[in-house]
């Protein structure tokens, strides 16, 4: 059987993209899912110490015990389930409906840098909008956090609207009507 070296090499071109797209796809769908399962650990963790009075000496117990049953999975880390506990407080308040889908849909560790080095919410809230939209990696993401993008963006003097309304027509001569 022959085949057409050009026709073939699209047609695999094709199949490669659509794998990478089901790859990423993939993979945010498995974040969204971890963040939730985190959301959920926090969420039942804060609930049992609250009813139980346990204090968070219990986190080191259940880092221990989900690790001894769960050793080929990362995350229950006595200091990553504290993570988790800090993410659902920081964001189980008001604002919560407010980012709650978007949380979900920026990795674990950007969601870990936010709530480390913001402390407002609405500031917090910007970033993961920015994230969101720029598609910014942690380390950029920690960058702009550090930078202070957040209270330099839109704070810039700039007298750019009323130049422009008022010299736009001073770059260009004037029309000139011609009378026949």
């Amino acid at each position: 059987m022959k085949i057409e070296s050009t026709k073939y090499n699209d047609f695999i071109k094709q199949l490669k993209q659509k794998i990478q797209t089901s790859q990423i796809k993939a993979s945010i769908r498995v974040n969204e899912e971890l963040l939730k399962l985190y959301w959920d650990m926090a969420q039942m963790i804060i609930a049992k110490q609250k009813e139980s009075s346990w204090g968070d000496s219990i986190i080191q117990k259940i880092s221990r015990d989900l690790q001894e049953e769960f050793p080929n999975i990362k995350g229950f880390s006595v200091t990553n389930i504290k993570y988790m506990r800090n993410w659902y407080l920081f964001w189980n308040d008001s604002n919560r409906p407010q980012v709650v889908d978007e949380i979900f849909k920026i990795p674990w560790g950007h969601n870990r840098e936010i709530i480390t080095k913001l402390k407002e919410t609405q500031e917090a809230i910007y970033y993961v909008k920015q994230t969101l939209h720029y598609g910014w990696s942690r380390a950029v993401l920690v960058h702009q956090i550090e930078s202070r993008l957040y209270h330099r963006e839109g704070k810039a003097i700039t007298n750019f609207e009323t130049k422009l309304k008022t010299d736009i027509f001073s770059l260009y001569p004037p029309f000139v009507t011609i009378k026949k």
